[in-house]
């Protein structure tokens, strides 16, 4: 068994500030799936999630050497998702472009390729539905419900993602679950957005965009822009 198996996450991200070169490959591998359904959640479009990821890793790349430890690395990836996301969305009300009616299909119709929970065909348009309806809620409170209510992450941790008070994060998903109780009230049965992504255990890739080394800089001290964002969420919602 390779020796990178049995490394913890932070031995693996000390070892790749340390030169190691497979080593963060190694930490994106283990953690992807779930890094790219919250990507894919929160932006609602498959080529804007693969580059806001692909932007987050670059970032966790380079800023690997400035890792403190006050938090788990999965906890610092996360943010550092997150905060990319939040960043797109930003750029993309600044600039608005017309959106394709499913920015989730692949270029040859075949879906998601396993990246989000399967639904039944039928249900096929409510989950488009829920989708944009998540798209419609302001910044915050989409990234909290994303984190507790799909991607089903404990409060207190989805806290230490986004930088924010546990209280926060409370205030910030029931604002947006009344908002989402106005935006799907026409639907019956009542539809609800609880069930955490499970990625297919039988693929090992799921289509998740991969690590290519090339793609990747060389580890200098580049922040996360994770302050940047606790700035921002420490501002109350409206």
């Amino acid at each position: 068994m390779d020796g990178r198996d049995a490394a913890t996450d932070l031995e693996l991200l000390r070892a790749h500030a340390a030169g190691d070169r497979d080593a963060f490959a190694e930490l994106f591998h283990r953690h992807r799936d779930r890094l790219w359904a919250v990507a894919l959640r929160t932006l609602g479009d498959r080529e804007e999630a693969a580059d806001a990821l692909q932007d987050a890793l670059l970032s966790a790349h380079r800023a690997a050497a400035r890792f403190r430890g006050d938090s788990a690395v999965t906890t610092w990836l996360h943010r550092i998702v997150v905060n990319a996301c939040l960043d797109r969305i930003r750029r993309r009300q600044a600039h608005p472009t017309v959106p394709l009616p499913d920015g989730n299909r692949a270029e040859d119709g075949s879906g998601t390729g396993g990246l989000e929970p399967a639904a039944p065909v039928q249900d096929h348009d409510t989950v488009l539905v829920v989708r944009q309806a998540l798209t419609a809620l302001p910044l915050e409170q989409r990234a909290a419900l994303v984190l507790v209510d799909v991607q089903g992450y404990p409060v207190a941790e989805v806290a230490r993602i986004l930088g924010v008070a546990e209280g926060t994060v409370k205030s910030r998903c029931a604002r947006g679950r009344a908002r989402l109780a106005v935006l799907l009230g026409h639907l019956r049965p009542a539809v609800t957005v609880t069930t955490p992504a499970q990625p297919d255990p039988a693929s090992p890739h799921n289509g998740v965009p991969d690590v290519t080394p090339g793609n990747l800089g060389p580890a200098e001290g580049v922040g996360s822009g994770s302050g940047r964002y606790r700035r921002d969420a420490n501002q109350e919602d409206t």
